[in-house]
């Protein structure tokens, strides 16, 4: 069953209105924190993250994008448990964990959730977790190394 135009058009305009807000709230938090070095790089990131959800919020506004049909309960149903370890993840994890554990924790939760391989083949479990590891050496080369960024400091590092 598809949504009616109309309907479409709402949902778009709400959810890229709770981008946008999100995107006000993110630039806000990236020029008012301390010590100012350490949120240039987010600083950046938060500008052109600004920008993408000003000028989506005005074509769904302006009804210059094409929403689509809108999302179905059962995309909802599917993008919940990774929505869920998302939501955990940012506003619990990183800090009480450390950035570097939490994200592993979280990409690997997140890979196991939604790879197709079989949960009770040990091969695709070594797969998930050599991956895992690739992309957390991936991130912590190009934050820590490259961009010297600071991230949230846990239990866990």
């Amino acid at each position: 069953m598809s949504a009616s135009p109309a309907t479409s058009a709402v949902q778009h305009i709400v959810m890229t209105g709770i981008v946008l807000v999100v995107a006000i709230i993110v630039t806000w938090l990236s020029y008012t924190q301390t010590p100012v070095e350490a949120f240039l790089f987010p600083q950046l990131i938060s500008v052109f993250f600004l920008g993408l959800a000003l000028w989506t919020f005005a074509s769904a506004v302006l009804r210059l994008s094409r929403a689509g049909e809108g999302i179905e309960f059962a995309a909802i149903k599917n993008l919940a448990p990774g929505l869920a370890i998302l939501l955990v993840y940012v506003f619990w994890m990183a800090k009480a964990m450390g950035f570097y554990a939490a994200s592993t924790l979280a990409f690997f939760l997140i890979f196991t959730i939604y790879d197709p391989s079989s949960h009770g083949a040990p091969r695709s479990w070594l797969k998930r977790l050599l991956v895992t590891a690739g992309f957390m050496a991936v991130i912590y080369a190009l934050f820590t190394l490259v961009l010297k960024v600071q991230t949230p400091r846990g239990w866990l590092i």
